[in-house]
């Protein structure tokens, strides 16, 4: 009977695992999904920010860097899954001239949560890093020469052109401040730069003669993000007060997030996706950039903007991470493949 019941039991055992093995084959996380870390740990970086300037308790910031490493550990297996089950889709995806750059949110992630992670396990921290680094330069180098060889449609002209080399760029410098080689990150910053400023006016251009379509108006977030993330970058591999530079950023950055609220019912035709996590990327930037303007000294406006713009942000983001957790809870987060 022992015998009988231990065989029954490694047969139930066989069957849940190959149940778990079969779901995770099914599962199609997409790049878009990467966005998450970005939210997640631009808020951790700022409740950190907000620790050093007293207004808050440390742990808060430490919490939310480590949950968004966890989300990215989570959907970098079950984006690794696609390529070893779906390469054929993944490949045409990245061929698509509107959605391609999407997956160019990997390796930025990496980069984040890399930096979430540096204070408690510095080794692997590195490591991501490097990985995000090397990643995000060759990504960026592919992209830009496809962009570079023309015959693009003008409709595939959205805000996600920013992400490899101006999302890109400023997270490396960042990225590369964080672990202490500033040189190597004025670099990056640079090449988002110039980068941004070359395609705002093409972006720009697109979306005054030509409405984004209403599953696309998400992107729009991806527009909020660069003077923000600039800003915050460019605190980042500069010393001291902050200058007239980091200003004019912070300027930009807050009539970005005029604007948006100002098109608030126009993005809400969009029912609500995890399409909407590419608003948390500016969203938790902004706050962060006062904030580290403030700790740098900067008194003034951008000082006292610093408290509500971070408790805006926790509402914001806090609210997609809510709906984003409903849609978990009820099954329908994660698309899977029918049988």
């Amino acid at each position: 009977m022992a015998d009988v019941a231990s065989a029954s039991g490694e047969d139930e055992s066989s069957a849940k695992l190959r149940r778990d093995f079969t779901w995770l084959r099914r599962t199609r996380v997409p790049a878009t999904f990467f966005g998450m870390v970005l939210g997640l740990c631009g808020l951790g970086n700022g409740w950190r920010a907000a620790a050093r300037l007293g207004l808050a308790p440390g742990w808060v910031g430490e919490a939310l860097s480590l949950l968004g490493v966890a989300v990215w550990a989570a959907w970098l297996v079950f984006y690794a899954a696609r390529w070893l089950n779906d390469r054929d889709i993944v490949l045409v995806e990245l061929r698509d001239p509107t959605s391609s750059f999407f997956a160019s949110l990997a390796p930025v992630a990496t980069m984040i949560a890399s930096v979430g992670l540096a204070p408690h396990w510095p080794g692997a921290a590195w490591a991501m890093a490097l990985t995000g680094l090397v990643g995000t330069t060759l990504f960026a180098v592919w992209g830009v020469g496809g962009l570079w060889m023309g015959d693009r449609a003008f409709e595939a002209t959205t805000p996600i052109l920013y992400m490899p080399t101006v999302g890109g760029g400023f997270v490396a410098a960042i990225t590369c401040a964080a672990f202490g080689i500033k040189e190597l990150g004025l670099l990056f910053f640079g090449a988002g730069l110039l980068s941004w400023l070359t395609l705002e006016s093409v972006v720009i251009h697109r979306l005054i003669l030509q409405t984004l379509p209403v599953s696309l108006r998400a992107s729009l977030g991806l527009h909020l993000a660069p003077p923000a993330v600039a800003c915050v970058a460019y605190l980042a591999v500069t010393d001291g007060p902050p200058d007239r530079l980091a200003q004019i950023l912070f300027g930009y950055a807050l009539l970005h997030a005029l604007v948006m609220v100002r098109l608030v019912p126009w993005l809400r035709q969009q029912p609500f996706s995890p399409a909407a996590w590419a608003y948390t990327f500016g969203v938790s930037a902004l706050p962060l950039a006062a904030l580290r303007l403030t700790e740098r000294g900067l008194e003034g406006p951008s000082a006292s903007l610093a408290v509500p713009l971070f408790a805006a942000a926790n509402l914001i983001i806090g609210w997609i991470a809510l709906r984003t957790l409903s849609l978990l809870l009820r099954g329908k987060l994660l698309p899977v493949r029918p049988l």
